[in-house]
């Protein structure tokens, strides 16, 4: 399970709402992610969370088909075969995710998908994506 730290509270607050939320820097506008406690372009404290649209499209994608050696990703055994994307949010953003609800043979580059939140703990939602209707 991903660790909620203090810069990623306000993420899984707003994720467990079935809301995503991505940090932007007040001074330059820059969309921040990963969370963190300064803007990567210039530096700023200056953070807040936005929500954002949910939707967007594969940048990139990989296709997991069999767990090697002893990663910890053995805990996604069950889940094989599954997708994990860059989708690039239609806000700007670029985030790391899983595709879901559809066969992995139809996950293609470009394809337009839309935020779905999967309950992984009491306080963890996960967003995941899904083509768009």
């Amino acid at each position: 399970m991903p660790a909620i730290t203090n810069e990623a509270k306000a993420f899984w607050d707003a994720a467990a709402q079935q809301q995503l939320s991505i940090q932007r820097c007040q001074d330059c506008r820059a969309w921040v992610w990963t969370p963190r406690p300064s803007c990567n372009e210039c530096g700023s404290q200056k953070l807040e969370w936005t929500p954002v649209s949910g939707k967007g499209e594969i940048y990139s994608f990989t296709v997991i088909r069999q767990v090697v050696g002893r990663a910890a990703s053995k805990a996604f055994e069950p889940d094989i075969p599954y997708v994990i994307a860059w989708v690039d949010l239609d806000e700007g953003p670029r985030l790391i995710t899983n595709v879901i609800g559809c066969p992995v043979e139809d996950v293609k580059m470009g394809m337009k998908v839309t935020v779905q939140f999967e309950k992984a703990s009491e306080k963890i939602w996960l967003p995941k994506f899904k083509p768009a209707a």
